[in-house]
């Protein structure tokens, strides 16, 4: 990772190391920044970097980050030796009698721009989404946000990529840090990063590009179905894309895998009607339904479902819903990080 010669370093338990800290909020609370207003795109380069070192542990911590330029760096010999996690989840009542709802749920909010996070797990640990409803383990509110090799952890909603969409559909659904503000776009990168849930497990409006990342659809062990209804476990997008924007969610040289039966799996439903989802040279695992997309009873023309090259034994390109396209090799070659992106090149 690339030093600049201002950037401060701190540290998370690792004692050898000053200054260290027990917990990561305090880590956060020692680099204090204010922004009330969070005028996106505001300029960051003024605003030093700064790199929390996280030494091997498990955090049972709820953390927001609001100072931009900030990296998370775990240093353990794996991802998997540095956990974030909690156990929010939507269905849970609280002290007022009202749900606690989706978007309280998340272990770890960045509402910053020029987040980093590397080499680490952020995990929601509060069950299957039959059972708990939605828990986010990863809440993203920030431009410029990029992930590599990290795993996210979760069930239903695992990873929420805001803005939220314009409109809720029923009153207090988007209750929340993001409820009242400006639904401003924001850009966002995950690289070799392991992904898994189960219902909706990667949704919101965000331009997000996903390179070479493992997407893991979770068994819901015991989640019941109507007697002769199709089992379906879950969907690995919902998308929300606002009808402005030319490109999505775009996965490129991404595998799917799962422990779900075969054809339990659907790529993808539009959250919101102009959704766009794209998957590029990708492996598909038996678990994907043949049909591939869901419309979730939008009309077929506003939203964009592609792929291009898939393979594996739940590529059936013959059997994919007709309102999803095959993209051709001129269309691929479009779907650039830098075009897509609009320019920005994310990197350690």
């Amino acid at each position: 990772m690339s030093t600049a010669c201002n950037e401060q370093h701190i540290y998370v338990n690792m004692p050898e190391q000053s200054p260290n800290f027990s917990t990561l909020e305090a880590a956060l609370a020692s680099i204090p920044y204010e922004n009330p207003e969070k005028e996106f795109p505001a300029p960051t380069s003024d605003i030093p970097p700064v790199v929390i070192h996280i030494g091997k542990g498990v955090y049972r911590e709820k953390i927001t980050v609001t100072r931009p330029n900030v990296t998370f760096l775990g240093e353990g010999e794996d991802r998997g030796d540095v956990v974030l996690v909690y156990g929010d989840y939507a269905q849970e009542i609280m002290p007022d009698g009202i749900k606690r709802g989706t978007f309280r749920t998340a272990t770890l909010r960045i509402d910053a721009q020029d987040f980093k996070a590397v080499h680490m797990t952020i995990q929601n640990d509060s069950g299957y989404g039959y059972q708990v409803g939605q828990a986010l383990a990863l809440y993203t509110d920030g431009d410029r946000c990029y992930f590599e090799d990290c795993a996210l952890l979760g069930g239903q909603d695992t990873l929420f990529t805001a803005p939220l969409p314009e409109q809720e559909f029923e009153a207090g659904g988007f209750r929340g840090p993001g409820e009242f503000r400006p639904r401003t776009m924001t850009r966002q990168m995950f690289r070799n990063c392991f992904i898994q849930g189960d219902v909706d497990f990667i949704f919101g409006s965000a331009i997000v590009y996903f390179d070479n990342c493992e997407i893991f659809s979770r068994l819901q062990a015991g989640k019941p179905f109507p007697e002769d209804s199709e089992k379906i476990y879950g969907y690995v997008t919902a998308a929300s894309t606002p009808q402005s924007e030319k490109y999505g969610y775009v996965f490129k040289d991404c595998k799917l895998t799962s422990d779900c039966p075969p054809h339990s799996i659907y790529l993808g439903r539009p959250w919101r009607e102009y959704a766009k989802t794209v998957f590029l040279h990708c492996e598909l695992g038996e678990h994907i339904h043949p049909v591939g997309w869901m419309d979730w009873k939008k009309p077929h023309d506003h939203f964009y479902f592609g792929e291009y090259n898939s393979y594996g034994p739940g590529a059936s390109s013959g059997e994919r819903a007709d309102f999803s396209h095959q993209i051709t090799e001129s269309e691929a070659a479009e779907y650039t990080v830098e075009n897509v992106l609009k320019g920005w090149k994310p990197g350690l």
